[in-house]
């Protein structure tokens, strides 16, 4: 395309003035602020240019206010905006991973509507903690002596390490022995090891990748340690000629020596995932029963409530946790207390099943999801839809490698798999599938109450289209 030919499509180009003048963005500057529409129909002229340039042709003026209109429409919406998860993986990180509960649910919807006594004791008429209701019930659900909670579990780590062995601890540059095959990398490139770097603690690492003794971390022990740090690694599995440290075994050798044990469970459990069929995963009650110091996990993962890094454990470390500098920082706010709060009573209830949404998917009956299935195939009623049998994940970093078996909603599109995925997330309510041997797959197990009908209807106008 010659430079005359470019010059003459951008001179075709409306002034903002002009893309104003339309009607739909007429009531788009009505409902948002004029410089908002003005700005947004600059960065649609400029990468008009910016095609121009590639070889197309200018648009007309109203397919121009109509490119500014969906950029609005994307960019201005709500976010993050609800979908159905239907691909089986019950805590899927890209997906929010757990959804709340009804009582978390209402419990937010409380606190963000009103004054509360976050910080404030309504019986002395002073100020209070946030910390002391949470910390109360941590204790009360998983038996440990009190508890805190940050904004994310990394967070909890960090705070701890900071708290007992770094810069502003009793013993700043304090030592701190971690199992090599417990230097682990989670999500997003958090890595154990760079943790307690950050922290200002000294990493001293014992054993080998697949087998570490207790006497390892004895060997290790000196006058600079500061504590012992226990990995779970939630998000993967070594098999085979693999030995750990037992937990028990560290806290005998910590109290021997006077050195704190920390034990990082990761996603964090409180139910026996035996019952349901499931590897066996330490519990917290595991924890604080051999006398961990302080253990951290996670609050939006097994737990089923909000994102939060939860620490229960001995009061007087505790205590220190919260009175470091980074506990400000790292702190969690009203919405999220307000949602662990209710999370947790579910527990107290023994009813966490029944109410949290990770715990229902996991409990779920194939029984269940079965009739979920067919009852999906009979509405949608088409040669290309079948039933297969499958399995659900846990997902987030939770129980690797193990399984659940589904009832699936098996597709076989009349085009590509990929192209029919886009189709059911293109929806008013995106449908998330997942593809297995070029059938597009939907698993009931994830679709929460009251969403079926958004993936039939989903499945039927992608199969038009």
């Amino acid at each position: 395309m010659t430079n005359d030919h470019i010059n003459t499509q951008f001179r075709s180009l409306p002034s903002v003035e002009q893309l104003l003048q339309e009607p739909g963005l007429g009531g788009l500057a009505g409902a948002y602020s004029h410089a908002a529409v003005v700005s947004l129909a600059r960065q649609q002229l400029n990468d008009t240019r910016d095609a121009i340039r590639e070889g197309i042709n200018a648009p007309e003026l109203q397919q121009l206010a109509a490119d500014i209109m969906a950029r609005a429409e994307e960019e201005w919406a709500p976010w993050p905006r609800p979908l159905v998860n239907a691909t089986g993986v019950v805590i899927h990180t890209n997906l929010g991973r757990a959804p709340l509960s009804e009582p978390a649910m209402a419990a937010v919807t409380a606190a963000a509507g009103s004054y509360s006594d976050l910080e404030f004791d309504v019986s002395a008429g002073s100020r209070g903690s946030r910390q002391a209701h949470i910390g109360r019930l941590i204790a009360e659900v998983t038996g440990a002596e009190t508890g805190l909670v940050v904004n994310n579990n990394a967070s909890a780590i960090m705070l701890g390490l900071s708290a007992v062995a770094g810069h502003a601890s009793p013993m700043p540059m304090g030592e701190v022995i971690v199992s090599r095959g417990e230097g682990v990398e989670i999500g997003g490139g958090f890595r154990i090891p760079d943790v307690l770097r950050q922290s200002g603690a000294t990493l001293v690492e014992v054993g080998t990748t697949n087998r570490t003794y207790v006497r390892d971390y004895a060997s290790a022990i000196n006058e600079k340690t500061a504590a012992i740090l226990k990995v779970h690694p939630s998000n993967f599995r070594v098999i085979g000629f693999t030995h750990e440290a037992g937990l028990d075994e560290l806290v005998t050798l910590g109290h021997e020596h006077g050195v704190p044990v920390l034990n990082d469970l990761g996603s964090g459990c409180l139910l026996d995932t035996t019952q349901y069929g499931l590897a066996p995963e330490p519990t917290v009650q595991q924890s604080v029963d051999a006398g961990v110091e302080l253990s951290f996990f996670s609050g939006d993962k097994l737990i089923g409530g909000p994102q939060a890094g939860i620490v229960a454990g001995n009061s007087e470390w505790v205590e220190r946790l919260g009175r470091h500098p980074l506990a400000r920082a790292v702190r969690i706010d009203k919405m999220g207390l307000a949602a662990l709060s209710a999370t947790l009573t579910s527990f107290l209830k023994e009813n966490a099943h029944e109410e949290i949404p990770v715990w229902r998917m996991i409990s779920m009956s194939l029984d269940t999801i079965s009739k979920t299935a067919e009852g999906w195939l009979n509405e949608i009623d088409s040669p290309a839809v079948g039933l297969r049998e499958g399995q659900s994940t846990v997902g987030g970093g939770s129980l690797p490698g193990e399984t659940l078996a589904t009832m699936l909603l098996a597709v076989t599109p009349p085009d590509s798999p990929d192209a029919f995925a886009a189709r059911l997330r293109s929806g008013p309510t995106p449908v998330i599938a997942r593809i297995e041997d070029e059938v597009v797959v939907l698993d009931p197990r994830t679709v929460l109450d009251g969403q079926s009908a958004a993936v039939v209807e989903a499945v039927k106008s992608a199969l038009k289209a």
